[in-house]
């Protein structure tokens, strides 16, 4: 039913027999009467319309392709609610009398007949001729329900026989056959974005793009494309459910031709038929966000004058563009903080997904023994949190198995609800003092909501990465949530993260003495993790990664003594003579860097 007509009221009879049928079969039905009905409405209006005198031969054309392509909805619309109708008849009388024509038939002409009702009443107090019809055809739908309900009876006792409901209809062309749009292999994850003016789609839609990788799109543009590959002027004039697949149409052709592309963005939803019928063809492919915000905070955005502001609302609200929040999958408010629509912008955009991690003790680690019971004992502790605790790991070094006593640090992960904060740090100080000096601890402690909100360092996207590849978790939860972590997303990271390392390392470099070493060598390591990962190579185990970063284009063989050699040197007090070994590749590595960026 449009904004602009009356609903269809079946006869008592039909409702009844219906309600027998199971709930999947009657909401079928449901759904085909009323979008016929719909369709009628339409087809209505678009015959008032070619008649208007004013209309181009363009316009004209447009609005036949429009009937045509209504009056092809309304026959498979039909066609679709007698498969549902025809279980009500009795198959044992097969010597019954047929009827001359189908149930969803006098429920098509019904529908008519209640629009041309509705249209006479309209226009009765100024149009005499019309207000004489109305009681003739209120009496023509009295006698219509009467006899479809006298119909119903009979089918469902056998005492008559329905036609086979196929209409076969060509509309203008011998092997004609209505398309089946779905959406294509390549076309992934759809974000639609609506709401009135200045709400903040685009903004939002923006905000995907930079941060997700989205291809933006306008629904105007593809409508536009798709009315000039087909010849049309006006897309806008076509059905709902037209317009819909000319939207899929497009996305199919744009995801065909951007295979890499998985995420896409259209704005603005300008009304609630067409997304309503573009979300039957695409399913949860395509994800709805209707952007709520208060009139007067909407007026302080933009900078327009309040009646402006208004103006555009009223545009937009008279082609059901508010009605959208009815049928999207997300509504929200956009009057508060940036943090938190960002945060539900992105579970979204990249939502999170159950963690399918490896288990391991802290004693299959290679940890040394009393570095492993007090990390058991810590594990343990935060266990008895129950579900507020929901993941504990130790990344780098130990998870990567290349950990060394008094050389590598301990670096936990953590994620946990923010109000047993206290509780962990209890327990991370009995764990620090069971160390002793057996280990440095390093922290990272973040909330789930902060995981699934992606609101990730470049480290903690790595070390999350590593998790999710096969490195072991000491605990973890079995409904926690984690963000799916991609290489493409380290790569960029990397890009953001080098620049401060090599600042680091440089600032290193020049207080360079034995206190430094460890520092020294770590940003080393970590200056070329990075560099490789630009470069799509990704090595574990700091001896590998200075290895594969000796084959970077142009850079000198990097001479590092092993790992090994570098922390015993350490631990003997020998750390003058490990430093002469680095300092040299740290220099080496400053250079090439200066030289690539100078090019």
């Amino acid at each position: 039913m449009t904004q602009n007509s009356p609903p269809l009221v079946l006869p008592p009879g039909l409702s009844r027999a219906t309600a027998t049928l199971s709930e999947k079969d009657w909401r079928r039905l449901d759904d085909a009467v009323t979008r016929l009905h719909t369709v009628n409405a339409n087809l209505w209006n678009a015959e008032d319309r070619v008649r208007d005198a004013r209309l181009t031969a363009v316009q004209v054309a447009d609005c036949k392709r429009e009937i045509d392509q209504l009056n092809a909805e309304r026959n498979a619309l039909a066609e679709r609610a007698d498969e549902v109708l025809g279980t009500l008849a009795d198959e044992g009388r097969a010597d019954a009398p047929l009827h001359t024509e189908t149930l969803a038939s006098v429920v098509d002409r019904l529908s008519v007949l209640t629009l041309r009702i509705w249209h006479n009443e309209r226009i009765s107090a100024r149009d005499e001729l019309a207000r004489r019809r109305v009681p003739a055809l209120l009496q023509q739908r009295e006698e219509m329900s009467a006899a479809l309900d006298t119909l119903v009876a009979d089918v469902i006792c056998g005492r008559k026989r329905l036609p086979a409901p196929a209409r076969y209809k060509l509309y203008g062309c011998d092997d004609f056959e209505v398309p089946d749009i779905k959406p294509s292999r390549h076309l992934g994850r759809v974000i639609a974005f609506g709401g009135l003016s200045e709400c903040g789609k685009s903004t939002s839609a923006e905000f995907v793009r930079q941060t997700c990788g989205a291809q933006r799109l306008k629904i105007g543009f593809l409508l536009r494309q798709a009315a000039h590959r087909q010849g049309l002027a006006d897309p806008y004039a076509l059905s709902a459910r037209r317009q819909a697949e000319m939207l899929l149409g497009e996305l199919n052709r744009f995801a065909d031709a951007h295979v890499d592309t998985r995420l896409f963005t259209i704005e603005s939803v300008h009304d609630n038929a067409s997304i309503t019928e573009l979300k039957q063809l695409m399913g949860d492919k395509l994800q709805i966000v209707y952007l709520d915000a208060a009139f007067a905070v909407r007026v302080a955005r933009s900078g327009m004058p309040a009646q402006a502001v208004a103006a555009k609302d009223e545009i937009k609200m008279s082609r059901g563009a508010h009605q959208v929040a009815a049928v999207a999958d997300h509504v929200m408010d956009n009057s508060g903080s940036v943090a938190a629509l960002r945060a539900r912008l992105l579970r979204i955009a990249a939502p999170a997904g159950p963690g399918a991690l490896r288990i391991a003790t802290a004693y299959g680690l290679g940890l040394s023994a009393p570095v492993a019971a007090a990390t058991s004992d810590f594990v343990d502790a935060l266990r008895a949190n129950g579900p507020a605790v929901q993941l504990v790991a130790l990344t780098g070094s130990p998870g990567e198995g290349t950990w060394i006593a008094g050389w590598s640090d301990l670096d936990l992960l953590v994620v946990a609800e923010h109000d047993v904060t206290d509780r962990i740090t209890e327990a991370l100080e009995r764990y620090r003092a069971a160390l002793g000096d057996a280990a440095a601890l390093g922290l990272t402690l973040v909330t789930p909501g902060e995981l699934t909100a992606r609101r990730l360092t470049p480290r903690l996207a790595f070390s999350l990465y590593q998790l999710q590849q096969g490195q072991p978790v000491l605990h973890y939860a079995p409904d926690l949530e984690l963000p799916s972590i991609t290489q493409d997303e380290l790569a960029l990271a990397a890009v953001r993260e080098l620049p401060q390392v090599m600042l680091t390392m440089r600032r290193l470099r020049t207080d360079a003495c034995p206190e430094t070493l460890r520092q020294l060598y770590k940003h080393l390591v970590l200056a070329c993790r990075l560099l490789l990962r630009e470069h799509n190579q990704w090595e574990n185990g700091p001896d590998r990664i200075l290895t594969a970063a000796s084959r970077l284009p142009e850079l000198p063989g990097l001479s590092v003594p092993p790992l090994a050699e570098i922390s015993a040197a350490w631990r003997d007090g020998r750390s003058e003579q490990a430093l002469g070994a680095v300092i040299p590749a740290v220099d080496q590595l400053l250079t090439w860097y200066a030289v690539q960026l100078a090019a």
